[in-house]
């Protein structure tokens, strides 16, 4: 099939994808979108992304590669406006999505790309407005989050339930990061099956890779050669769970005390989510369990520095909650790391926890003496680390961002081609 779809407009409401991730509400989405709209780009493909002005310093126009065009656009205040409160701006943010096509000739997009149920509510009216189809990720989802809440976080409203709901009903077709994704779709939101589809991730594999290993990495870091390292990368809220690796290494040095002189457990990441209301309630807790000489807590750090500390690590940790894929799983794994993740989600995809030829292991719930006997299990076998890594690189060799977003411009081709068929969806 001929490539047919020369233009996307892609929305990105609530967070842009030139921020950093690991804080505020930077993450895994804002590599999504970024990494996608650089390789569509690669394929011939026009992208320009439209997210909030968040500060007076932002251009309303950068250039982030040579067919990725980056548009902040004017919707409520620039600072201090909490995600909950983006749906009373998306009247407003859609204002200025309209106002910038119509600066274009008609029938300038051919598709909507919409990340996240925000995005999704603005890409409804401007795919509706333009006749072209609205493509839809979810990222996350309400019921998927209400089902398995972290103690201490805040549900989420009936508000977004509803939006959630109205996007899946308007999208010309939804990507879905995992089978299990998709099944949540079409029971808990009634998606049409033949709507959904199936596209994985990827991963920068340029960046995240096994090479220079753990002894240079751990000496550029300036971490001790013979420490036990176990890392956690991400936003710092219930959601992501950081406060449970921490409490399992409390547990883990309880049973075994003799593990404290090596034993070294690093944080990045930002306060995000309901963990803005109590930034230091994670560093509170390391100080309340005496774990000031273990824990590290670090700002999130530029992509090949923490390509470094992926590498310089025995195991990296994801104790979410819920993901919908775990990007930090999949990068982790590139760079020749095995993986502890909780068993939820994406991350049942993303790990491969088979005892024999697997990459890491999945914990079946969020106690920390659980974590603790599965992290113990894994810095008491070196040889078996070695082999999970080496059996990592090669398994996220198979997700690149170009398969990704091949995928994707397939997706695009078959929605645009059924809406031509058809004078509609």
């Amino acid at each position: 099939m001929g490539n047919d779809v020369a233009r996307v407009a892609m929305l990105s409401v609530h967070t842009s994808p030139l921020a950093q991730p690991g804080t505020g509400d930077a993450g895994g989405m804002n590599v999504y979108v970024l990494e996608l709209s650089r390789q569509l780009a690669r394929r011939g493909v026009e992208v320009e992304v439209f997210t909030r002005r968040t500060s007076s310093d932002q251009p309303a126009l950068v250039e982030d590669a040579p067919g990725v065009r980056v548009r902040h656009v004017a919707a409520g205040p620039y600072e201090g406006l909490a995600k909950e409160d983006l749906p009373g701006q998306l009247c407003a943010f859609t204002a200025g999505v309209l106002h910038a096509e119509a600066r274009h000739a008609e029938h300038h997009y051919d598709v909507v790309h919409s990340h996240y149920w925000l995005s999704g509510q603005v890409g409804w009216l401007t795919a509706d407005r333009w006749d072209v189809p609205l493509v839809h990720s979810m990222h996350t989802m309400a019921k998927v989050k209400n089902a398995a809440l972290a103690e201490g976080d805040t549900p989420e409203p009936a508000g977004r339930v509803i939006g959630e709901q109205q996007v899946v009903d308007a999208a010309d077709r939804i990507v879905a990061n995992t089978s299990a994704e998709r099944e949540d779709l079409l029971t808990l939101y009634g998606a049409d099956p033949a709507r959904v589809a199936v596209v994985p991730p990827g991963v920068d594999l340029a960046t995240f890779r096994p090479d220079p290993g753990r002894a240079q990495s751990r000496r550029r870091l300036g971490w001790p050669a013979d420490a036990e390292v176990l890392l956690f990368v991400g936003r710092i809220q219930p959601l992501k769970a950081p406060d449970l690796l921490v409490r399992a290494a409390a547990e883990l040095l309880r049973v075994q005390p003799w593990r404290r002189p090596r034993l070294r457990v690093v944080v990045l990441g930002g306060p995000s989510g309901s963990g803005t209301a109590h930034p230091e309630s994670l560093a509170e807790l390391v100080a309340d369990l005496g774990l000031a000489d273990v824990v590290t807590l670090a700002p999130p750090t530029p992509r090949d520095v923490l390509a470094d500390h992926y590498r310089a690590a025995d195991v990296v940790t994801v104790p979410s909650y819920n993901e919908s894929f775990g990007l930090v799983a999949l990068e982790a794994q590139a760079c020749g790391t095995p993986v502890a993740a909780a068993a939820v989600g994406g991350l049942r995809t993303a790990v491969d926890a088979d005892p024999l030829s697997g990459t890491g292991v999945l914990v079946p719930d969020h106690d920390p003496r659980t974590w603790a006997r599965a992290l113990a299990g894994l810095l008491d076998d070196p040889g078996r680390r070695t082999a999970m890594g080496q059996r990592a690189a090669a398994r996220a060799r198979g997700f690149g961002w170009g398969a990704t977003a091949e995928a994707v411009l397939e997706l695009y081709r078959r929605a645009a081609a059924d809406r031509r068929g058809t004078g509609a969806r």
